[in-house]
């Protein structure tokens, strides 16, 4: 897995690469921690299909 992904930032309101801060195995699969590196919004993926970016 990559330490940057493009993703798009709310707080930004733009397309930006974020970066990795943690990973970890639970129980549900990989637990994703992702952060923008310009203001510091984050977001978390377990295991490619739970993301928390989609919750409005």
């Amino acid at each position: 897995m990559s330490l940057e992904l493009e993703h798009y930032c709310p707080e930004c309101d733009q397309y930006c690469d974020f970066w990795k801060v943690a990973s970890t195995r639970m129980h549900l699969g990989r637990k994703v921690k992702w952060h923008c590196p310009e203001c510091d919004y984050g977001f978390v993926r377990i295991d490619g299909e739970v993301d928390t970016a989609q919750v409005a």
